[in-house]
């Protein structure tokens, strides 16, 4: 089941809805770097280019998977 969150990001509020499992992985990832959830998805952000921002989010999930993180 898809959950949606939102954000602030570069002062616009934007919505994001990804699996619970995937929500999960980036708040470990965003506690392991001493972030908050949104200073994180900030961070992704920032880096994504032109990819949508979800696809970014579970792409970062997927690294720390793999341990490319």
């Amino acid at each position: 089941m898809l959950k949606k969150r939102s954000f602030s990001l570069s002062r616009h509020r934007t919505s994001v809805a990804l699996e619970e499992e995937f929500w999960a992985v980036l708040e470990q990832l965003a506690e392991k770097r001493g972030k908050s959830l949104s200073a994180y998805v900030t961070e992704i952000d920032k880096k994504r280019g032109a990819r949508p921002l979800a696809s970014a989010l579970r792409l970062a999930a997927l690294a720390a998977a793999r341990g490319q993180d």
